[in-house]
């Protein structure tokens, strides 16, 4: 898969927040995404006493959520833990994972945030502009924004909002599991990132994208 080139990597705790500052402008949660025959999920995985993380994307036919391809890379951690800016720590590592795709997908989804972020500009936005690709976060952990409790079955969903405004939905993913986080990244909105995590649903907390990720990068972890 060919990753255009977006910016080279800041070293500092400060430069990162001011390219994140400057990208989030061009991150682009309007427009709708109705279909989709591949989608790509993604994870990554740290050692557990080293500076290496492992990074897995694995491609899934979206009609029976089947993988299809499979890559994972191990690398060193270049950049702190800071809170926000996960994404200069571990894009690197899937982007190296990426460029082995030999199926593009049409949407990618990662354990992650997307608008629902202090800047309006988390790992599904920033991964999203690297690919030029509809990008959702969908992670496990809420990290700003109100919203109500989503009913108790899975793709039950509530509105998750800031300052008023939608930024994206917390969602039941499996009957009985906590909800996960659903935000747009790039190149769809809001109710097309839900209808997304949805149409992926596995019966497990992750919607199956991110569940085989997680996998691959644990086992790749295992060695």
């Amino acid at each position: 898969m060919h990753v255009p080139h977006l910016h080279d990597w800041p070293g500092t705790e400060a430069e990162a927040v001011a390219l994140q500052t400057e990208l989030a402008g061009r991150a682009d949660t309007s427009p709708r995404f109705d279909r989709f025959d591949f989608v790509a999920g993604c994870d990554i995985a740290y050692h557990l006493t080293e500076p290496r993380l492992f990074a897995a994307v694995c491609v899934l036919r979206a009609d029976t959520l089947e993988t299809v391809e499979k890559v994972t890379v191990e690398r060193e951690t270049n950049f702190p833990y800071i809170p926000g800016l996960l994404s200069f720590r571990e894009l690197p590592a899937l982007l190296a994972a990426f460029v082995q795709l030999r199926q593009p997908p049409d949407v990618v989804m990662l354990d992650g945030q997307g608008i629902a972020h202090p800047r309006r500009f988390g790992s599904a936005c920033h991964l999203g502009l690297w690919l030029e690709c509809p990008c959702v976060g969908c992670a496990k952990s809420w990290l700003v924004g109100e919203h109500d409790e989503p009913g108790p079955l899975a793709g039950d969903a509530t509105p998750l909002t800031v300052n008023g405004d939608t930024v994206g939905a917390v969602v039941r993913s499996a009957a009985g599991a906590k909800p996960v986080f659903v935000s747009p990244g790039h190149l769809l909105d809001v109710e097309s990132a839900t209808n997304v995590v949805r149409a992926t649903l596995s019966g497990y907390r992750h919607p199956a994208p991110t569940r085989a990720a997680h996998m691959a990068a644990n086992e790749k972890r295992r060695g």
